[in-house]
């Protein structure tokens, strides 16, 4: 028996008739979070799908576009915004023994679930960000960057090592002695 969400089309009326093709377009949402990390669409988000649906000789084959809202932190930053994500997928829904497929008709129906929330999962980022030229928190105080800021670290020395500052080289001075033995030979 097939699933009762929105994401459950029926094709009754295309099924094994190659050559048939229905489009539909529904909003819902996913009624489960999606995603995890620093972005990841919430349960009640709802989600816009454009699905065309076309009788093949293995099934159905569905073609569309899926657009949602993700909630996400900003990986340098950590500011929490929303996220535009904006998919497209294509899937065969086989019938019984006609495919290898993963999905199938069932009761003359087809779950578009899945094939939606697997192309949203793939395409949320790793590490959002909330603006492209975001320049994340300052390591001192905490607080967030402006844009364009570059942090010139001061250069500290372990204290184990400063004893030896005292036997650095003084380039100035080498290159003085080369230019001298230079001129000498010349």
């Amino acid at each position: 028996m097939a699933s009762s969400h929105p994401f459950v089309i029926s094709v009754r009326d295309i099924a094994r008739k190659p050559g048939e093709m229905r489009e539909h377009e529904l909003t819902a949402p996913f009624g489960e979070k999606v995603g995890e990390g620093l972005a990841a669409v919430q349960p009640d988000e709802p989600a816009e799908l454009d699905v065309r649906l076309e009788s093949v000789h293995e099934g159905i084959l569905a073609t569309g576009s899926a657009s949602v809202v993700a909630r996400a932190t900003c990986a340098r930053c950590l500011t929490e915004f929303d996220l535009d994500v904006d998919v497209d997928f294509l899937e065969l829904f086989a019938y019984d023994g006609a495919s290898e497929s993963d999905y199938l008709v069932v009761d003359d129906t087809v779950d578009v679930l899945s094939v939606v929330r697997d192309a949203v999962v793939l395409a949320l980022p790793f590490q959002p960000v909330d603006r492209p030229d975001c320049a994340g928190l300052d390591p001192e105080t905490g607080e967030r960057l402006e844009p364009g800021t570059q942090l010139v670290p001061e250069e500290t020395i372990d204290p184990r090592w400063a004893a030896l500052q005292g036997f650095a080289p003084d380039l100035a001075d080498d290159q003085s002695e080369d230019d001298a033995q230079a001129s000498k030979k010349e």
